[in-house]
């Protein structure tokens, strides 16, 4: 079991996540299982914090709760990085996304992006065409915020953003 942690998680709506399953869903059908978290949504996170944390990132989920509508995602581009290791599907940065974000954190240094594929990196250089295959930009919706505890893994709290 590894060390305990929190993830705050922007979640999409869930014609969003059908799209991107489908995506996911032609690498595991050619074996490409990987080693991410399986069972979560598809999502993007916006933070990670310690156990200690837990009340001001229980905080920062409801500021951004009551601060924050739902808003559309653009995704245009796959992308790899974690030294070849991660395969993910990036929506285009705006200033709703940031917006979110930040509630949670500096946006410096951080990319915002769906996990679709952790392994080695001749794995992940191998899963890339199936990926990309039939791949065309598609708009999404980011419509609720998440917090994880992880190691166990237990949702502690869920936040719809109010619709636009």
């Amino acid at each position: 079991m590894g060390k305990t942690f929190l993830c705050a998680m922007a979640v999409y709506d869930q014609e969003t996540q059908t799209q991107i399953e489908k995506i996911r869903a032609r690498l595991v059908e050619a074996g490409f299982v990987g080693e991410q978290t399986e069972g979560l949504p598809h999502h993007i996170t916006l933070g990670i914090f310690q156990p200690e944390e837990r009340g001001w990132a229980l905080e920062a989920l409801e500021e951004a709760q009551r601060q924050t509508r739902a808003f559309p995602v653009t995704f245009n581009h796959l992308g790899i990085f974690g030294g070849g290791k991660v395969l993910f599907l990036a929506p285009d940065t705006s200033r709703d996304l940031l917006g979110l974000q930040e509630h949670f954190g500096t946006s410096r240094d951080w990319t915002a992006h769906t996990t679709l594929f952790i392994g080695q990196p001749p794995q992940v250089c191998a899963a890339l065409p199936l990926a990309l295959a039939g791949f065309q930009s598609f708009t999404g919706r980011v419509d609720r915020v998440l917090l994880y505890q992880f190691c166990p893994r237990e949702l502690l709290r869920e936040s719809g953003l109010p619709g636009r």
